[in-house]
């Protein structure tokens, strides 16, 4: 039987509130293996220097639930057995996952792979990528995950390389969060534990992905989607990520510390222990292509 395999272009920059990650999905696309996948692009309105509005909560609400509902469209048109997903914030990943999982009989196996868990609103952080794996589980924003039929079962997520904030680091978020207001609905951790999902750390998988063998056979995971989030790695080691951006230093959240060797061999291990129909990677920040193309768009000769 012939699997049918789609890639959709995504551009999505709203649900992070930056223009940046439209140009990092752009290149991402080019980056990958060119094959006879077809690419499909999905229709994400551009940044034009406009802010924003916050609705309801949520920074561009209205763009971003239009931006799913024509991803949700164009995947139900084609009718893939398989999905790659290049964005864009990692609000892009709801749309596919949750068709797979509609497809799969409610019984896809979603390993998120990922500094931060996407499970929960930050108030006054009002950024709808803090929330995609809430909405897919049936929880986080009421209006998004309306848009999932089947919710995932929490048993069948595994979250691997969440960071863990040095005392350091959470000191510094903190300030951070008191001097931009922000507030959490709850935390991560406790949705987590309440919810039952399982979590490994990068230092914790750079020993042995057992853990991960042994989750994808008692729960008897036929079906694995992949949410690659590029900030689960290394901003030392890989510059092309919001963590990394030059003087610049990020503090809402604790950065990645995976390395590029280990994340491909986690890839390449799960491909092998089960049956791949899904990967979405995101997040893509390049500053050293985005500061090159502002700096193009600016000299003389180059545009008359």
């Amino acid at each position: 039987m012939n699997t049918k395999t789609i890639r959709l272009l995504m551009p999505q920059w709203q649900g992070g509130n930056n223009p940046n990650y439209s140009f990092g999905a752009e290149l991402l696309a080019w980056l990958a293996p060119d094959n006879d996948q077809p690419l499909i692009h999905v229709p994400v309105q551009p940044y034009d220097g406009t802010p924003l509005q916050n609705e309801d909560g949520m920074n561009g609400r209205t763009q971003l639930i239009q931006q799913l509902e024509a991803a949700e469209h164009l995947i139900q048109a084609h009718q893939p057995d398989r999905i790659i997903m290049f964005g864009g914030d990692c609000l892009v990943e709801q749309a596919p996952f949750a068709y797979l999982n509609e497809k799969y009989d409610g019984e896809l196996g979603l390993i998120w792979i990922d500094a931060h868990s996407d499970l929960v609103r930050y108030t006054g952080y009002d950024n709808g990528h803090t929330l995609p794996l809430g909405n897919l589980l049936g929880e986080g924003d009421t209006e998004f995950s309306k848009h999932v039929k089947v919710p995932l079962k929490p048993e069948n997520v595994f979250i691997a390389g969440l960071a863990v904030a040095t005392e350091e680091e959470n000191k510094l978020i903190a300030e951070a969060f008191e001097t931009q207001g922000i507030t959490v609905d709850e935390h991560d951790t406790e949705m987590i534990e309440r919810l039952g999902i399982r979590t490994a750390g990068t230092a914790e998988l750079a020993q042995s992905t057992e853990l991960i063998r042994t989750w994808i056979q008692e729960r008897d995971i036929k079906h694995l989607a992949i949410h690659l989030d590029l900030d689960v790695l290394d901003p030392q080691a890989f510059r092309s990520l919001l963590f990394a951006k030059p003087y610049e230093p990020y503090l809402v959240s604790p950065a990645g510390t995976m390395q590029f060797p280990q994340l491909l061999h986690l890839l390449k291990e799960l491909s092998e222990e089960t049956n791949v129909v899904g990967l979405g990677i995101t997040e893509h920040t390049p500053w050293d292509a985005i500061n090159l193309k502002n700096l193009l768009a600016e000299i003389p000769i180059l545009n008359t």
